[in-house]
């Protein structure tokens, strides 16, 4: 007890103790009896669905069994949008190759919606179908604010833009952009942000490497980080040289500039860049970047409100580990686990490392709970995709986490690195803790695959959230999610009118029974992929809810009192409007 402050709360004593004392194998039995076992009452399963649906294209990339460049492991995000604007999320999933060539069928993919809980491939109908290259990751947003969502998409090699023309194709508007460049860049995050609030759409891209696949060394013992644990493997990443990042900002007319320089976005070098995520972390009104960073500092790059950038990470709590070790960054996924209304960050690791857990207190600064939060014991596998989620609509959100090997090599000497791995699961306990859940979460959690990408959302439009999950060298999975009946749940979708017409920024605080959460529209989280737009809130048994919305220019509306169990579309000055098609 603090004398001068009264009895502590749950939250003062956990950040009061070390971090070893909370791991849960190492709970006392007070700590226990706080805690208390796993929430009571049902959870959501995960069925497969994708064969039924129709998404059964598998995505070559690399070879399965051995592998002798970086460059064929990372795979590769996927996602969910509405690019017709029916109302119902449509599918995108990236593709890849083989080191010795494209295999047939080879391509990115788009997936229409038949409503139905079917999907209708129409990748040749979009003028999507071209043999795919080493294809990295997707961001989603309307850069040319003209209703319809484009894409981009990073490779090793070239990136692409492809502008959406409202009539069900895409356009590769690359080089009209002014996007070509000559030089080969190992691409991976990407984000639309508008990072000036002009109301238009800027690009940000993160690069892995700086290399050529012709001169990367090849699997040895006798180099460093050309094996693991006396397993010659693919080299890398460290030992290779880092990529820099990229900032182009929208012209307004179709067309971008490279800003890297004058934004202070060049002078950050020497990490090597996955996942970006853009949210406004300190509240402030103005765009940041998060960027994931494989064994090297992650960045935290703040918003100077004046065109450019100060990188800030170490500072704010989500550079390295708890203990000041680099961390092989992936995926990340923001959400209020906590509900005091402020984003939190979920970052997923390497093997041997736990996902952390990075709790914002509203300024933009983050405490590392991940021991406090009961995540510090997972620590099998390799993690990519990631999200804090509420799939049970008990008002709390979820955290899940797709895995996969990058040393499929391994498995036959050290069974404990197999090459197929299941689907990481924790059920948010109310208490500032989660329990990790298995086969009680049904087949489509336990199965075993060799996953990386995985997207969030909605895609039967029955008031739960769903699970599209990127394999390397299989078909997708389509995670349909039955959630236990009797929680209600809200749905809001926004639409810029003087900010960006995809909202990408906003932040919205609802308010229910007592409680309040925040989340934020973004253009690419999990890892490399792009989720549904939608923001879903789950409510518990409250029966209304106060929704209030910071755009991305910087203005705040509020609407009161609105009713559960539905979709509510809100138009940025304008309020309630009549939105898409929804059941």
């Amino acid at each position: 007890m603090n004398p001068k402050s009264g009895p502590w709360t749950r939250r003062q004593l956990l950040r009061a103790l070390p971090a070893a004392a909370l791991a849960p194998a190492l709970l006392s039995s007070e700590l226990l009896a706080m805690f208390g076992t796993a929430k009571p009452g049902p959870f959501s399963r995960f069925v497969d669905v994708a064969a039924n649906a129709g998404l059964t294209a598998p995505t070559f990339y690399g070879d399965p069994s051995k592998n002798i460049y970086i460059i064929e492991v990372n795979g590769a995000g996927c996602a969910f949008l509405d690019y017709d604007n029916d109302g119902w999320m449509d599918v995108f999933m990236l593709g890849g190759r083989r080191l010795e060539g494209v295999p047939p069928g080879s391509s990115n993919r788009l997936y229409h919606n038949n409503r139905d809980g079917t999907f209708t491939d129409v990748t040749e109908k979009a003028g999507l179908l071209e043999p795919a290259g080493w294809t990295s990751g997707v961001c989603v947003g309307d850069y040319n604010n003209d209703g319809f969502e484009d894409l981009f998409l990073t490779y090793y090699g070239q990136n692409r833009l492809y502008r959406n023309n409202g009539d069900g194709t895409f356009t590769d508007v690359t080089a009209k952009a002014g996007l070509l460049h000559p030089k080969t860049r190992f691409g991976s995050g990407c984000t639309f942000v508008d990072y000036n609030r002009d109301g238009f759409l800027d690009l940000f891209v993160s690069n892995y490497l700086d290399v050529e696949l012709e001169t990367l060394p090849k699997p040895s013992l006798q180099v460093p980080n050309c094996n693991y644990e006396g397993v010659p493997t693919n080299c890398g990443p460290m030992g290779l040289p880092a990529a820099r990042q990229f900032l182009y900002r929208n012209n307004g007319d179709g067309t971008f500039t490279d800003v890297s320089k004058e934004s202070g976005i060049a002078a950050i070098q020497g990490s090597f860049g996955f996942t970006a995520v853009a949210f406004d972390a300190d509240e402030d009104g103005w765009q940041d970047i998060y960027v994931a960073c494989d064994s090297t500092p992650s960045l935290m790059l703040m918003n100077n409100h004046d065109g450019t950038f100060r990188e800030e990470a170490l500072v704010r709590g989500v550079a390295l580990g708890s203990g000041g070790e680099l961390m092989g960054g992936m995926g990340v996924g923001i959400g209020d686990y906590d509900l005091d209304g402020h984003l939190d960050l979920v970052k997923t690791h390497f093997q041997n490392q736990s996902t952390g857990l990075y709790h914002n207190n509203g300024k933009g600064e983050f405490d590392d709970v991940t021991a406090q939060a009961g995540l510090s014991p997972e620590r099998r596998f390799i993690n990519w995709g990631t999200g804090l989620v509420d799939f049970d609509n008990d008002g709390y959100p979820d955290l899940l986490i797709v895995s996969g090997t990058v040393y499929p090599e391994l498995e036959h000497i050290y069974p404990k690195y197999p090459s197929l791995t299941p689907r990481l699961l924790f059920r948010n306990q109310g208490n500032g803790t989660f329990v990790e859940l298995g086969e009680e979460a049904g087949p489509g959690i336990s199965a075993k695959h060799t996953s990386r990408g995985c997207a969030f959302g909605d895609f039967d439009n029955d008031g739960d959230l769903d699970v599209l999950v990127m394999n390397r060298n299989e078909p997708p999975s389509l995670l349909r999610n039955d959630a236990p009946a009797g929680n209600h749940w809200l749905k809001v979708r926004l639409e810029g009118t003087v900010s960006n017409r995809s909202a990408i920024g906003a932040r919205v605080l609802l308010r229910y029974a007592g409680k309040v959460q925040a989340q934020s529209v973004t253009s690419q989280s999990s890892f490399l992929s792009a989720c549904d737009p939608r923001l879903h809130f789950g409510l518990g048994t409250a029966s209304m809810a106060d929704v209030e919305v910071h755009w991305p220019t910087g203005k705040s509306e509020t609407f009161k009192g609105q009713a559960v169990d539905t979709l509510v579309t809100i138009r940025e000055g304008q309020g309630i409007v009549k939105g898409r098609a929804f059941r």
